[in-house]
């Protein structure tokens, strides 16, 4: 089976700005009341967390009790702004751009005496405030067959429902043309959408089944699905995975899939995940190949193989074999401590469908006790190795524990280590750097050299970048639930500056510690994951074409390929005298 993902899916740049501006208002709102007027979006799923964050969405202006009252993507009308300045302390506009636009579009018009037609459905939200800016000179129309009941006029102008049909709003412009040749037509269809719907008309030549995912009251949600019934594609309109046990895809081995505007892409990955794990595929191999690598990204699994491998490549660059024992002592540690404190998450299974959350919630217990078990294995490997390698991994644990437990008492908001935004990173990459580049050589090397400084800064960095990574991708559900990692909390773009800066300070390391002989020459090697971090920026830019769970694996990739890296120049330079 072949499963192709839109690029288009997704948040648009309306519908995220919105998000953001609501939830960055969550952040500090204090005691402060926070209303939409109106849903924020149209989907179910992104309103329930919405209204977990104390974000209440009210049909009435009447429902408004002063506090913090949000204009959706939307927008409203002249009138309704006014009655609601009335009853708020504070009015936030989180008005789509585009739909601001046609608001400006119709004003500007109505002023001058135009009569202004919009091609939309009239019980649309976007459209009932664009009316109001249209005064009594404006009217709705969504079929050819009421442009025949209108007056007779002579100025018209013409507008569109920013997520209206393409085609359909070239149809009734045309015919409107007809009937008053005079009309002023503004084409105000979002570009995003028509980006959207073509992708989805070009995907149905392609595909053999379109699933659309995204809220069943989202009008470019429909219009999606619409588009590619209209191609006589076997097509399905669902709003979540679960949706999925209930259709017939036999026959299907290509399958497209979209999402609506308003639809997150935390929804969107686990449509994808399910039709890669439940569905028939063409190549039997392939399928095993790529679901094993999901699923040990899933359950960590793959995370204790890159801790291996980060291992095999610190102890190359200190001068050392790589000892199997060591190697195991990284894996299972690893692999412990990351289970253990991603079951203590309090945000655990709140986004519904993330890609992990599910099975970690279903099988809590069972994932405790394996992680408890491998803790307790990687202490006794310790042992076995020596003193030192045992204290070290025993004071490390010990801090793991502090990190979770709570050591600011009262009402204070930070109450643990965790909860000071960006601190994951830092302690998860101190953690990794010390049980794959100190401990490993304690016992034959108990003094701190400059070899081991430098394998300690390439592991920090390196699983930095990654984490740094993983938290860019999933930046859109941590907002929501209200996990402050590095990229809610500076943006998006700082940290793709920030993942930039260190890599390059990495690559000038490298090169500089290797040149002045501080360390031996295969260090050289571990240049070969840096430029995949480039890579990975780039994949990170085309994001929209993978899941989160291979995005992860993608980017875990580079821990492996740092050791890979390392193993294949120290066999070179074995084999060249």
């Amino acid at each position: 089976m072949i499963i192709k993902l839109a690029k288009t899916a997704g948040f648009c740049m309306g519908v995220r700005r919105a998000v953001d501006i609501v939830l960055d208002i969550a952040r500090r709102k204090g005691e402060k009341k926070i209303y939409t007027y109106g849903q924020l979006i149209h989907n179910p799923q992104t309103i329930e967390l919405l209204e977990k964050r104390g974000i209440v969405a009210v049909s009435s202006i009447d429902d408004i009790d002063g506090g913090v009252v949000v204009i959706r993507a939307h927008g409203i009308s002249p009138d309704e702004r006014k009655r609601i300045k009335k009853k708020s302390s504070v009015l936030i506009d989180a008005t789509c751009p585009k739909v601001a636009r046609v608001q400006g579009i119709i004003k500007k018009h109505a002023e001058k005496g135009y009569f202004v037609i919009i091609i939309g459905d009239s019980e649309h939200p976007e459209v009932s405030g664009l009316l109001g800016y249209a005064g009594s000179k404006g009217t709705v129309i969504a079929d050819e067959w009421e442009i025949s009941e209108l007056p007779e006029m002579r100025n018209v102008c013409v507008v569109a429902q920013t997520t209206q049909n393409s085609k359909h709003f070239d149809f009734i412009a045309h015919k409107i043309k007809k009937r008053f040749p005079d009309a002023i037509i503004f084409n105000t269809i979002c570009d995003s959408t028509e980006r959207r719907q073509a992708e989805v008309e070009a995907m149905t030549g392609e595909m053999d089944a379109m699933i659309i995912v995204g809220g069943k009251n989202s009008a470019n949600t429909q219009r999606l699905a619409e588009i590619s019934r209209e191609k006589g594609m076997l097509s399905f309109h669902i709003e979540t995975a679960e949706e999925l046990k209930n259709i017939d895809l036999k026959g299907a081995e290509r399958i497209g899939v979209s999402a609506g505007a308003s639809t997150p892409n935390w929804i969107t990955d686990s449509v994808v995940d399910y039709l890669t794990f439940n569905k028939r595929a063409r190549k039997r191999k392939l399928k095993w190949l790529y679901n094993s690598l999901i699923l040990c990204v899933q359950t960590d699994l793959y995370s204790a193989l890159g801790a291996a491998s980060l291992t095999a490549a610190s102890m190359f660059v200190q001068g050392e074999m790589p000892a199997v024992i060591s190697m195991l002592i990284a894996a299972f540690y690893v692999y412990a401590i990351h289970t253990i404190n991603r079951l203590q998450d309090r945000y655990l299974g709140r986004i519904t469908g993330g890609f992990r959350d599910e099975t970690y919630v279903r099988h809590r217990s069972g994932y405790m006790a394996v992680a408890v078990s491998a803790l307790i294995f990687a202490m006794m490997l310790s042992m076995a190795v020596g003193v030192s390698s045992f204290l070290s991994l025993f004071v490390l644990s010990l801090l793991g524990m502090l990190y979770n437990i709570v050591v600011f008492p009262g009402s204070m908001k930070l109450k643990r280590l965790r909860d000071i935004p960006g601190s994951k990173n830092i302690f998860m990459a101190a953690a990794w750097a010390v049980v794959t580049a100190v401990i490993p050589v304690l016992e034959t090397k108990p003094e701190f050299s400059v070899s081991m400084i430098f394998a300690f800064i390439f592991v920090f960095s390196i699983v930095f970048v990654k984490s740094a990574f993983s938290d860019l991708v999933d930046v859109q559900s941590d907002r929501l639930v209200g996990r402050e990692t590095i990229p809610v909390v500076i943006g998006e773009q700082k940290v793709r500056e920030l993942i930039k800066g260190i890599s390059v300070a990495l690559a000038c390391s490298i090169f500089l510690f290797t040149a002045v002989r501080l360390v031996p020459f295969i260090g050289l090697a571990l240049m070969v994951p840096v430029f995949y971090i480039w890579i990975c920026l780039e994949l990170y830019d085309k994001k929209a074409q993978f899941s989160s769970a291979a995005l992860e694996g993608l980017f875990g990739t580079s821990y492996i390929i740092a050791g890979a890296s390392t193993a294949f120049f120290y066999l070179c330079m074995r084999v060249v005298p």
